[in-house]
């Protein structure tokens, strides 16, 4: 099964919250996570970052693709 950690956007119109989740490749955007790695909140100034990097550690080392949006967010915290 490949696996992708990849953003999945929750909060309301125009007010964006973000959860950092590992989803199958194949689904959908907002489909069920198997699991959520963190939150990223970009309306808070500076933008509230939390991620569980042993975690992200792990799926790293299994063999998940991280997004773009992802892994610059990663680096940042």
């Amino acid at each position: 099964m490949s696996v992708k950690i990849r953003l999945k956007r929750i909060g309301t119109k125009k007010k964006p919250h973000f959860k950092i989740v590992v989803c199958d490749l194949h689904a959908t955007k907002n489909s069920n996570a198997i699991e959520e790695l963190g939150f990223y909140n970009p309306s808070n100034n500076p933008p509230a970052i939390k991620v569980n990097k042993e975690r992200v550690n792990y799926w790293l080392g299994v063999g998940a693709e991280v997004s773009d949006t992802v892994k610059s967010i990663i680096s940042k915290a």
